[in-house]
């Protein structure tokens, strides 16, 4: 009997400001006991209503029950008292009413075959189980039979019976070979629900001697076979072979082979069947047809539809099953088989009967004394099952008479019920098809309430989902409950809480502010209980990166990332799926904190992964599809045909296309006879296309291959295909470039590009050249030459114009008619030098020159233009002659005039000018003479400041290399430089042309100048030089320095800075020591008293200044030094004199070195670069800087 518990109603409570607190009426059922009271028994667990038992094993009927006081038991069989005490084979469990009936040792299970019913009794009353049939499992075996072999015809139809024994339960049927392996069936072939297996139309493919049938008994874990059948299908000539051999001529007949046959059905038979199922089972409804060719089945309902989600198909569709069938899955079903030569119908008359189920079933009942409550048995069934109750096992009607109850069909009434009245009672509702039995007990108690869920539970929820307090209570009168949150112990107004029946506290939307203690009070009118909970809202698990949907090429990476954000008191565990499955246990597969890697991924990665954040209260996923692509798979099963001479027809079939749609299909072909190994390409057609027409050459021997692309890449090339040479046929192309032209004055070379073997189209491929002249009246030359390319006719006029033509031939004819191309014979050198040849100086570095044309018949030759060849041959500020090396111009065409860049100012020039073409140059025309006009000069050639004094510097320089004239005079600028580099005024210089020294005297000492020099013609300045130099410094400064250093090397200095350091070394004993004992060296007040800011010790953590202590540093930092914030002393820093910085110890600097100033006394100006100060330095301070 199943536990005592209220139902899961809900009550909405309104929006006024009423408290929730929870009615609960009498007639609440499934409201569980506690153990520890009295009440009557109730059946906990139980034997199944038709139990199957193993013979092999010790039969065990269950039967459990709980009640207080514990329940005794009892059992019936076959309807009378069984008593267990006389039969030595069975024993019942303590504690229990379940019975063990050892057959293991001796003793058949059939013995104990039969009905029982066990009854659990206390002193409140009887409780009674199912009507248990017990009855053995049974596998027998085939009987003996013989089976003769079976011969038919191709074609015709056959049915190979199972029978297989009844077993109990009934056996699983299939049909296995000698080598327990599965025969293949198909929409010709196959297994009926009878375990017959039917052929539609039989094939030579089925002949076998083999065809066995299997029972399988689940329950005894046994196989049983049929006798094997042996099956011989025959052709038609073999039976006619076979008759003739067995019969007279007289008595011989030709066998005729089967005819293809519409359709008509081997199972079931006729044309209307009934079926009858009961509810909740599946239907099971079959069709097998014959026919050749082999039928189709199709299914309908008149007058209705299918169910969608409960209907499949089985067998090939010769199987309609519907699942949990009802009553409303009543009526006709019209099988259909049809093929190509009819169709033929089977109708079905479905009828769904029901054994009863209820609708109501009768739930205990607790009452306290004086109250009234009912129990009700409603039951539905098809036909409607009949109702009958009992009371602690016996029929009502015979029970002792209770005047608290009236019975009323399927209810039972009670009013003014009192303690002694408690009892359990029986429903039983019960039609042809089966029947339900179930107990419930009234159980008169009077009890104040209890809480049975645990104090102080926590309650852990999910912001913005439901929440669910729980308040297990019981109670006789059954409580009112009511709920309170927080401390104060203020009860709940607020309309957003349901409150269920059982007691449980719904808060539909938990929110942060749900937060607190909620307390649970269960009131009757004996007394009162209460409870506290307590709830935590934590935040949602989120997924603030999702993984992304993802294609990759084969053989690379992937990386999916998740990133998931959490409420901090809890751990989410991120979990990565794939297919809602676990990953792949291989090193490929790698996940980190956010990442799953997947690296040289392969087809069987693609898939559908998922990041999976679970926590204890929460679980949140999100997927991304990696789809793995390549390149397409190689084509395959390469075929020619429609084999014609110049076209041929190719079909592939495609490969695999790696998840990326082929886009198209490339197409080479080799050519086995001239150029094995060499692949070209063919023709491309579509993704979509697996045949192409393909046009040939002839006197080809070919192979095809076909190679696959999409957008990843191409795939390798395919197979090659079969070979196909086309037939020899004359050329249909002529030789291309065709060229004329001589190499020398009397020939002409006629050249061509060759056909190569492809375009031979035939064997002895050769070529006809043929020439005249043309401009005269000679009929053709024709020479047939064979494995060339060039031909030389000799004897021709020089550079005459001739027509040409090269046509190809082979062994089958000629090719087409060739074009007609013009060439030259060879050229000879031009004979007459250009005439009347002028010159126009345009400037000083330009000159324009002109000239006639010689006639075109002198140039004996392709005229490629004129060449200027010009040289400067005399100065004019020198006059003297010297030769240069010649320069040269060509100008391309028919020009006359030309440009004559980048001459020499000041200068003379001659050129000539010569007519080129093919060959070479003609003769020069008579030098002609020009000069070119002064120009500026270029920039002096050297410049150097020499002898330096306090007031002066001397200039000397070298003319310029290019004065492009007469030099005139020399401009010198110079201005003075002070120590920030500003410039000061400039000087303006002239100097008289046949000078190359000059000395500027009044300078000022120690300054640096700047120059600028260039030199000048008539026509403008040139180019200038600079240059910079520095006058020579103050005697008397340079003295006084001198000094300051030779007194820094005095003795008295030197022994004084011995006798500091002495003092120093005596003063870091003591404080060594000091510090050694714990206590703090008093220099605070020495520092104050120097009020030094730069020798004041400074604290190491913000820089501010403070005692020296052995707590930080057991080394004395030296007054005056500055100590890297890594606290390490630079050698150099410690070794550099403050002498070196000009002012002895009284220089301070910042904290980068840098000099800022002195510390006192009086402030010098800095020395001139180089110079040292010529202040001693003072003892002093130099004992200042080590106090």
């Amino acid at each position: 009997m199943p536990p005592l518990k209220i139902m899961p109603k809900k009550k909405h409570l309104s929006a006024g400001r009423v408290p929730l607190i929870l009615f609960l009426c009498q007639m609440i059922g499934a409201l569980d006991v506690p153990l520890d009271l009295v009440q009557p028994p109730t059946i906990t667990q139980q034997s199944p209503k038709d139990y199957i038992v193993d013979p092999r094993e010790n039969i065990v009927i269950q039967c459990e029950a709980k009640g207080k006081p514990p329940p005794s038991f009892s059992w019936t069989r076959n309807g009378t008292h069984f008593d267990i005490d006389k039969d030595p084979l069975v024993t019942m469990k303590p504690g229990s009413g379940t019975l063990v009936i050892n057959i293991i040792t001796e003793g058949k299970a059939e013995t104990y075959e039969g009905v029982y019913q066990c009854t659990a009794r206390n002193e409140r009353g009887a409780a009674v189980s199912n009507n248990i049939v017990v009855r053995p499992s049974r596998s027998p075996l085939w009987t003996k039979e013989r089976l003769e072999p079976i011969t038919l015809r191709n074609g015709q139809s056959l049915v190979l019976p199972c029978r297989p024994p009844i077993g109990l339960p009934p056996a699983i049927i299939f049909w296995m070979d000698n080598s327990f392996q599965r025969l293949p069936q198909s929409e010709r072939v196959s297994q009926g629900l009878n375990g017959d297996l039917y052929f539609s139309n039989v094939l030579p493919e089925d002949t076998r001697e083999d065809y066995i049938c299997y029972a399988r008994f689940n329950h005894t874990q046994t196989i049983q076979q049929k006798q094997p059948i042996s099956l011989k299908v025959i052709s038609v000539d073999e039976l006619n072979d076979t008759i003739a051999a067995n019969l007279s001529d007289t008595e011989f007949y030709g066998a005729k082979p089967s005819k293809e046959r519409p359709p008509t059905f081997l199972t079931p038979e006729g044309n209307e069947s009934l079926k009858e199922e009961l509810r909740g089972n599946v239907l099971s409804l079959e069709c097998i047809a014959e026919g050749l060719p082999t039928p189709i089945i199709y299914w309908i309902k008149e007058d209705g539809t299918l169910p969608v989600n409960r209907t499949f198909y089985r067998n090939f569709k010769k199987t309609l099953q519907i699942t949990q069938v009802t009553e409303a899955d009543s009526g006709n079903y019209q099988c259909i088989a049809k093929n190509p030569l009819g169709a033929v119908h089977h109708t079905i008359a479905v009828t769904v009967k029901a054994a009863p189920y209820w609708i109501a079933a009768p739930q205990n009942l607790v009452l306290s004394p004086g109250e009234n409550g009912t129990l009700i048995c409603r039951a539905n069934g098809n036909p409607k099952p009949r109702i009958a109750w009992l009371t602690n096992g016996v029929p009502i009607e015979i029970a002792p008479e209770d005047p608290s109850r009236k019975i009323d069909g399927d209810t039972i009434i009670f009013s003014n019920v009192q303690e002694r009245l408690s009892a359990v009672y029986q429903c039983n509702a019960s039609n042809e098809y089966g029947y339900l039995l179930a107990n419930a007990f009234v159980n008169v108690l009077a009890e104040p309430p209890r809480i049975l869920t645990s104090a102080n539970i926590l309650y852990q929820v999910i912001a913005n989902r439901p929440a669910f307090l729980d308040c297990a209570f019981f109670g006789s009168p059954l409580p009112t409950i009511e709920w309170f949150k927080g401390t104060k112990g203020s009860a709940l107004h607020e309309d957003i809480y349901v409150l269920h029946d059982n007691g449980t506290l719904e808060i539909p939307v938990a929110q942060k502010d749900s937060t607190g203690t909620y307390t649970c009070v269960a009131r009757n009118k004996l007394g009162m209980a209460k409870n506290e909970v307590h709830l935590e809202i934590k935040d949602p698990t989120k997924i603030i990166k999702q993984p992304e949907h993802a294609v990759v090429q084969r053989g690379s990476k992937v990386s999916f990332e998740c990133k998931v954000k959490h409420d901090h008191t809890l751990i989410p565990t991120i979990v990565w799926l794939k297919d809602h499955g676990e990953l792949p246990n291989e090193e490929r597969f790698s996940v980190d904190k956010d990442h799953l890697v997947v690296t040289d991924v392969s087809d069987d990665d693609g898939g559908t992964y998922t990041c999976a954040a679970n926590t204890t209260l929460d679980r949140v996923s999100a997927s991304a599809v990696l789809r793995v692509v390549d390149v397409p798979n190689p084509p395959f099963d390469l075929e020619l045909t429609n084999q014609l001479d110049k076209s041929v027809q190719l079909t592939w079939t495609p490969g695999d296309d790696n998840n990326s749609p082929i886009t198209k299909f490339i197409i080479e072909y080799e050519d086995a006879m001239h150029e094995a190994g060499v692949w070209h390409h063919q023709a491309e057609v579509s993704g979509t296309q697996t045949t192409a027409q393909l046009k040939l050459s002839p006197y080809v021997n070919y192979s095809f291959r076909v190679m696959a692309e999409n957008n990843i890449g191409r795939s390798v090339p395919s197979e090659a295909s079969e070979q196909y040479l086309t037939k020899a046929a004359e050329p249909d192309q002529n030789p291309t470039a065709v060229e004329g032209l001589g190499t020398e004055p009397d020939n002409l070379v006629i050249t061509w590009k060759p056909l190569n073997g492809f375009e031979s189209n035939g064997p002895g491929l050769q070529y006809k050249v043929s020439w005249r002249q043309k401009d005269g009246d000679d009929e053709w030359t024709s020479v047939v030459v064979a494995n060339v390319s060039k031909y030389i006719v000799s004897g021709t006029p020089t550079f005459v114009p001739y027509l040409i033509k090269v046509q190809a031939l082979n062994d089958v004819g000629f090719a087409p008619e060739p074009a007609v191309v013009m060439g030259h014979s060879g050229e000879d050198l031009p004979m007459v030098a250009p005439g009347n040849v002028r010159v126009n100086v345009v400037n000083s570095t330009l000159a324009e020159v002109h000239w006639d044309p010689v006639p075109l018949k002198s140039v004996r030759g392709h005229l490629q233009g004129y060449r200027i060849y010009y040289w400067k041959v005399q100065s004019s500020s020198k006059r003297n002659r010297r030769h240069i090396e010649k320069k040269i111009l060509t100008f391309q065409g028919s020009k006359t005039h030309g440009m004559l860049p980048g001459l020499q100012p000041y200068s003379h020039y001659f050129l000539n000018v010569r007519v080129v073409n093919g060959k070479g140059e003609g003769p020069a025309s008579s030098d002609r003479g020009f000069h070119t006009p002064e120009g500026v000069p270029s920039a002096p050639s050297s410049l150097k400041i020499v002898n330096p004094t306090l007031d002066s510097l001397t200039l000397e320089w070298d003319p310029p290399s290019h004065p492009n004239g007469v030099l005139t005079e020399y401009t010198l600028k110079y201005q003075p430089i002070n120590s920030t580099h500003e410039l000061g005024p400039l000087v303006d210089l002239k100097i008289p042309a046949n000078k190359t020294r000059w000395t500027l005297k009044n300078l000022n000492f120690s300054t640096r100048y700047k120059f600028y020099f260039y030199a000048q013609t008539s026509v403008g300045s040139g180019s200038q030089i600079t240059e910079e130099a520095i006058t020579t410094v103050d005697e008397g400064k340079m003295a006084m320095a001198s000094r300051q250093v030779d007194i820094a090397t005095q003795g008295w200095f030197i022994g004084l800075m011995c006798a500091v350091a002495l003092l120093i070394l005596i003063l870091l004993i003591v404080c060594f020591v000091r510090r050694n004992k714990g206590g703090k060296y008093p220099v605070k007040e020495k520092e104050d008293a120097h009020a030094d800011p730069e020798i004041q010790p400074m604290k190491e953590d913000d820089g501010t200044f403070g005692e020296y202590s052995d707590a930080e540093d057991h080394k004395p930092l030296k007054k005056g030094s500055r100590t890297p914030s890594d606290r390490t002393v630079k050698k150099e820093d410690s070794d550099d004199s403050l002498v070196d910085y000009g002012e002895g110890v009284n220089g301070q600097f910042n904290e980068d070195g840098s000099f800022i100033g002195q510390y006192s006394g009086k402030k010098e100006k800095e020395p001139a670069e180089g110079n040292e100060s010529s202040e001693a330095p003072s003892p002093v301070n130099a004992m200042n800087s080590f106090v």
